[in-house]
């Protein structure tokens, strides 16, 4: 039976595969295992936590502020990806942030441009590569090589753009296959995406929630109990049903964007090159570790899905942003605030946040 999660059937299949694991309650064990080497990451998950009523009035203020800018960028995006893959053109999404992405972007294709692509979320995790098991069943589904796009939604420092050039290119040489190593995003930071309809720090919405925006579905998980030919597993939340906002996103963002494109046709396409959005990254990215002696980059997560990440997922130490007062941020005020995170101001910050995680040598 194919998965997929609280989607619509034709909207997206999750080649991940659904178990049960015991969760990790005390953050900080779990912080500390990941920074000590012990366990990586991928290996544990924490409880997801429904947002609180402020915090997911907060979203709905920020997706309504967003909204418009969001739904050009999607149409920027899918115009990319068919100007480069056409009509064969087959999507898949990078678990999790990628795939509300990938589901408008399917939409879109198949209301504007009567493209019908098949759409699949499959993992892909820091240090370990991508799932080739789920990327050998999208081949042999019969896609051709040629037509396979990777989607995310951002990059942040371009960790997971050089994941997947590395993973896809020993891909490449070990099939004989000639797959597109490039990542596609909506915003790309990094200057390290091969398209990207912006490079622009603003507030992609379904980065601040957690899976009840992605499908009641968690971010992948690569441990012991995954075999050799099973797919990267996720949960599945279920018991957020009631409270899930996956569909009502993806039909929201497809609306606005149809009709921005009635009204305006396809945007053009207005971004920084790549050369200058990554030397952009690398001074922010320096300056952050000089300033509060960090030596390891993992510790430093720039823009606001990032910092976003680390107050849902990791222990904060601190969160740096531009302006407090600005409502891109106001959910980062709000979630340190209930987490007791202090937040500092940085006028002359090159992103509208930055967060930086908690060293375990220090706690």
């Amino acid at each position: 039976m194919r998965f997929h999660g609280s989607y619509r059937p034709d909207d997206v299949e999750f080649l991940l595969k659904p178990i049960e694991i015991a969760f990790i309650d005390d953050l900080a064990r779990k912080e500390a295992l990941i920074q000590s080497g012990q366990r990586h990451y991928s290996e544990m998950l924490s409880p997801e936590q429904l947002p609180s009523p402020h915090y997911l009035a907060l979203f709905h203020r920020a997706h309504a502020a967003n909204r418009a800018r969001l739904a050009r960028d999607c149409l920027r995006l899918t115009h990319l990806l068919l100007e480069r893959h056409g009509a064969t053109l087959t999507l898949v999404s990078l678990a999790r942030a990628g795939t509300p992405i990938g589901v408008i972007v399917r939409h879109l294709a198949a209301r504007l441009h009567g493209v019908r692509a098949a759409h699949y979320s499959i993992s892909i995790i820091r240090d370990r590569g991508i799932d080739t098991v789920a990327l050998r069943e999208i081949l042999a589904r019969g896609h051709p090589p040629a037509s396979i796009a990777f989607i995310d939604g951002w990059t942040g420092k371009g960790v997971i753009s050089r994941e997947l050039a590395t993973a896809i290119a020993a891909f490449n040489a070990q099939t004989g296959l000639g797959l597109d190593p490039g990542l596609n995003v909506l915003a790309d930071l990094a200057g390290s995406a091969a398209r990207a309809a912006s490079g622009e720090d603003y507030l992609i919405a379904s980065s601040i929630l957690n899976a009840t925006i992605s499908g009641l579905v968690s971010r992948s998980i690569l441990n012991e109990t995954i075999g050799p030919g099973d797919y990267h597993g996720c949960v599945h939340f279920e018991q957020f049903a009631a409270h899930d906002l996956s569909r009502w996103f993806v039909d929201d963002v497809v609306a606005a964007a149809l009709d921005l494109h009635q009204r305006e046709g396809e945007p053009p396409l207005e971004i920084s090159s790549p050369a200058e959005r990554a030397a952009a990254s690398r001074a922010c990215m320096a300056t952050a570790l000089r300033r509060h002696g960090i030596t390891d980059e993992n510790l430093v997560k720039p823009g606001i899905g990032e910092a976003t990440r680390v107050l849902l997922r990791r222990v904060p130490e601190r969160v740096i942003v531009r302006d407090a007062a600005d409502e891109r941020v106001a959910h980062l005020v709000a979630l340190a605030g209930e987490k007791h995170v202090p937040v500092d101001l940085d006028p002359t910050l090159h992103y509208h946040a930055l967060s930086i995680i908690r060293s375990h040598n220090d706690a």
